[in-house]
C-alpha cells in the first residue's frame, strides 16, 4: 500500500478498511464461501477448510466494527483505528447533510452473505418497536435502531419473503392437510369465506398463521413427521412442485420445526445475480441458499420463530407482522451508465452501486454528498479518488478489499487484465441528500 494511503486527517482520499467475518452454522465453509475467500483477502487471515464463514460485515456495528488500515514501517499494512472512532475524530467525511441527521454514525451496514443452509423466519422490528424490545430485552435485542434491508443476489438466491396472496393461501388450506389439521375447521372456513379486498383479510390471515406457529412442539413434530412421509410418498407417483421439494430440503435442515409448514404461508422466491429484494420493517422472510451483498440500516434486531435452534419470540413475530399479501418487487437496478446500476429501496439510510467492468473497461461511480462503503468482490484493477477540490489519489482495488469513501469524492474505475472487476458501493440514500 503506498504513501498515499496511510491515514490521513481529514476527508480527501479512499482509506482501506479491515472488516470482520462472522462464522455461522449456517454458512458456507472454507474456500467454497465468498465471505471467506474476501475475508481472508482483507484480513490476511488463512481460511479454514471446515469454517462456516457467514457474514462479512463493513460498518461500524459493535458486533463486527471496521478498522482503517494504516502504513506501517516497510510498507506493510496493519489494522488501525476503529472506523466509528475515526469518523469521530473526522466528521467532515460524513457531508454536511449525513452529519446533520445521524452525527458522527454511518446510517448503514453493508455485508457480503454466502448461506449454505436456511436462516431462521424472521423480521425486523420498526423504530417503536425496536426501541421497546431493546428496553424489555436487551440481551436478545441488542439496539434499539429499526433494520429494514436489501439483498443483491451474487449466486442464484433463494429466500421466503412476505405471504402468499388470498388465492394461494386458501389453496395451501386446502392442499396440505397437515396445516388443516392445526388450524382447524373453523380458520379455514373464515380463510375460504373471505374475499381479496374484505377489510378482515389481515385478521384472518394473522389468526391463521398465529394457530399454526403457536402450537405445540409435540404437535408440530408429529405433522412434520406426517408432511414428510406423504410427500415421500406422493413423490414416486407425481412431480413435487416447488415449494414441496423446497419442504423436504428445509425438514432435513430443521426437523420437526414449526419453520418447516409455515413456509407454505410464504412466497418461495428466487433471484438471478443483478437481481434484488429489499424488506421493510415486519415482514416475514428467511433466506435459503446461496450468495449475496446485503445493505441495511445499522442494527442487528431480529425477531425469530421458526427454522433455528436460536430463541425464538413467537408471540412477538406474529403479533408485529403486516400481513401484506402478494409476490415482493424485485430489482434489477437503474442504469447510472454501461457499467454501472443503482438498486434504491424505499429506505432512507442506503442504496447500493453495483459495478461490473470487463477486462481494460472503466467507470465512474460518482460523487455522494454522503459517505460510501466499496467492496471488490471479485477481480483487480485500479480506483482513482477524485476530490471536488481538485486532488486525486490512485489505489489498487483487489478481490477482498474494503473502502470508506468520504462524502464529495469521485471514484475512476480501470478493469485489470485478469477478467471482470465486480465492486458493490453502498451509500446513504441519493434521494434523502437531493
Amino acid at each position: 500500500m503506498g504513501e498515499t494511503e496511510a491515514v490521513p486527517e481529514g476527508g480527501a482520499g479512499a482509506y482501506r478498511l479491515i472488516c470482520a467475518a462472522q462464522t455461522y452454522d449456517w454458512g458456507l465453509k472454507g474456500e467454497d464461501s465468498t465471505v471467506g475467500r474476501l475475508f481472508s483477502r482483507n484480513s490476511g487471515a488463512k481460511v479454514g477448510v471446515e469454517e462456516p464463514y457467514a457474514e462479512l460485515w463493513m460498518g461500524t456495528h459493535p458486533s463486527g466494527p471496521s478498522f482503517v488500515v494504516e502504513a506501517a514501517a516497510g510498507r506493510e499494512e496493519q489494522k488501525g483505528t476503529a472506523l466509528k472512532n475515526w469518523i469521530e475524530e473526522n466528521p467532515s467525511v460524513m457531508g454536511e447533510k449525513v452529519l446533520d441527521r445521524w452525527g458522527g454514525e454511518l446510517p448503514f451496514l453493508f455485508k457480503v452473505l454466502s448461506v449454505a443452509k436456511a436462516l431462521s423466519i424472521q423480521a425486523h422490528p420498526d423504530k417503536v418497536l425496536a426501541r421497546k424490545l431493546h428496553e424489555e430485552q436487551p440481551s436478545a435485542y441488542k439496539d434499539g435502531n429499526h433494520k429494514p434491508e436489501m439483498a443483491l443476489a451474487l449466486t442464484e438466491f433463494q429466500a421466503l419473503c412476505g405471504f402468499v396472496t388470498l388465492e394461494e393461501l386458501k389453496n395451501v388450506l386446502k392442499d396440505v392437510p397437515e396445516i388443516a389439521v392445526v388450524v382447524g375447521d373453523e380458520a379455514i372456513a373464515d380463510v375460504l369465506g373471505i374475499e381479496e379486498h374484505d377489510e378482515n383479510v389481515k385478521s384472518v390471515v394473522q389468526s391463521v398463521f398465529t394457530k399454526l406457529m403457536s402450537a405445540s412442539k409435540e404437535i408440530i413434530s408429529d405433522l412434520v413427521l406426517r408432511l414428510k412421509t406423504r410427500l415421500n410418498t406422493e413423490k414416486q407417483v407425481r412431480m413435487l412442485t416447488e415449494k414441496e421439494q423446497l419442504v423436504l430440503v428445509l425438514e432435513e435442515q430443521y426437523p420437526a420445526d414449526v419453520g418447516v409448514l409455515s413456509s407454505f404461508f410464504l412466497n418461495y422466491v428466487k433471484l438471478s445475480p443483478g437481481e434484488a429484494l429489499y424488506l421493510g420493517a415486519n415482514e416475514p422472510h428467511a433466506y435459503l441458499s446461496g450468495e449475496c451483498v446485503e445493505c441495511m440500516a445499522t442494527s442487528d434486531n431480529v425477531v425469530r420463530a421458526g427454522l433455528t435452534p436460536k430463541y425464538r419470540d413467537v408471540q412477538t413475530l406474529c403479533s408485529m407482522l403486516t400481513y401484506k399479501q402478494g409476490f415482493p418487487e424485485i430489482l434489477r437496478g437503474t442504469p447510472l451508465s454501461a457499467h454501472v446500476s443503482r438498486y434504491t429501496p424505499p429506505f432512507e439510510e442506503f442504496e447500493v452501486d453495483r459495478c461490473s467492468l470487463p477486462s481494460g473497461e472503466a467507470a465512474v461511480l460518482p460523487a455522494s454528498p454522503g459517505p460510501s462503503l466499496v467492496v471488490v468482490v471479485a477481480g483487480e484493477g485500479r480506483m482513482e479518488a477524485a476530490a471536488v477540490s481538485g486532488s486525486q489519489e490512485d489505489y489498487e482495488a483487489a478481490e477482498g478489499y474494503v473502502f470508506f469513501v468520504p462524502a464529495g469524492i469521485e471514484l475512476r474505475l480501470t478493469a485489470g487484465s485478469a477478467g471482470e472487476l465486480l465492486l458493490y458501493r453502498a451509500g446513504v440514500n441519493s434521494k434523502l441528500l437531493q
